[in-house]
């Protein structure tokens, strides 16, 4: 079983800057790709941020610029540096792992954690 364990959520005001972290804990053999999705009330689940093992990311349009995705894969951790918050970055932020093992490949997510800017 694999857990994910994200950290780093609250509330900040627009302009500010937060952190979060994710950490991969329990049977794992190969993360392939880690990354952040959000979920905000009445909208649909995004992908904010992506990144590969070998280090290629990928981010949604309307975060690019002011977010930054980093991973430790001695750690088996993924990062999420956001900047220049705006309101309409509120949401609960979902960190999300896919892991090969053999031939198959599994996804998993974390709890969640809550991402508050004020205007």
């Amino acid at each position: 079983q694999v857990q994910l364990v994200e950290s780093g959520g609250g509330l900040v005001q627009a302009g500010g800057s937060l952190r979060l972290s994710c950490a991969a804990s329990g049977s794992i053999s190969r993360i392939t790709v880690m990354g952040w999705y959000r979920l905000a009330p009445g909208k649909q689940r995004e992908l904010v941020a992506s990144i590969l093992s070998g280090g290629s990311t990928n981010y949604v349009e309307s975060v690019k610029g002011r977010f930054t995705i980093s991973r430790d894969n001695a750690k088996n951790m993924v990062y999420l540096q956001m900047g220049s918050l705006k309101p309409e970055d509120t949401a609960v932020y979902y960190c999300h792992a896919e892991i090969k093992s053999g031939i198959s490949t599994s996804n998993y997510w974390g709890q969640g954690t809550q991402v508050t800017v004020s205007s």
